[in-house]
């Protein structure tokens, strides 16, 4: 018999794989594989197609996305990582998707028609003043970052001063060639992730290869 192992709250896993409770019946985000059980419907997480779900595969100890979670999510792009949040956190919680790109959100935006617990906003990351607005009288539980700019660190920083509580959790994808095409990138790592350590303690970081290479996922917590 099919059977599916709960590792963390709304996330399961069997025979390597790993799978979220579908929040849109029947519906695909990304050509994704769906998955019937007991009259209840799985997406499988593509460990190639979102960061996240790699750090997942190659051992995140610690989940803060639960149900009825508040996310901040920063480069948020055609929102694959995004849908899946969207089941974890349901229909008592809410997800806000940061891009710049209108271009790059299309399909992200269409998305958010059908799930109404993810809402996009086209603005720059580098300029969280220009969506506070959003998110004001709101307690952001997870602040994650995954963008290509070369002061990733500053960016996480920056939106951690308009939007964290102490506490909170933040988890920042360190995207070394972003950052620098020469320099060692273990130097590059350790860099980025020098610079939170005054206002994070950094939990686990989490090497994202085979899936991308020269990356790692930093899980956090607010001082």
């Amino acid at each position: 018999m099919f059977t599916l192992e709960e590792i963390f709250p709304e996330i399961f896993e069997h025979e390597g794989k790993i799978f979220t409770k579908n929040l849109v019946p029947s519906v695909k985000v990304y050509g994704e594989k769906l998955l019937k059980i007991d009259n209840v419907e799985y997406r499988q997480w593509d460990f190639f197609r979102s960061k996240l779900a790699a750090a997942i595969k190659n051992g995140l100890n610690e989940m803060p996305i639960k149900q009825g979670s508040t996310v901040l999510y920063l480069g948020a792009a055609e929102g694959t990582t995004l849908s899946h949040v969207s089941d974890i956190i349901g229909k008592t919680g809410i997800a806000f998707g940061v891009d710049i790109s209108e271009r790059v959100m299309r399909k992200f935006i269409g998305m958010c028609e059908q799930r109404k617990n993810v809402m996009p906003i086209i603005e720059d990351a580098r300029k969280p003043w220009t969506y506070k607005a959003f998110l004001e009288e709101r307690k952001i539980d997870l602040l994650f970052q995954d963008v290509s700019q070369p002061d990733q660190a500053r960016i996480f920083l920056k939106n951690t001063e308009y939007f964290l509580k102490k506490g909170s959790a933040g988890m920042l994808v360190v995207k070394a060639k972003s950052i620098s095409q020469k320099s060692d990138v273990g130097s590059v790592f350790g860099k980025e992730l020098g610079a939170l350590t005054d206002q994070f303690k950094i939990k686990q970081v989490v090497n994202l290869k085979p899936f991308e290479k020269d990356h790692v996922l930093a899980l956090c917590e607010k001082l």
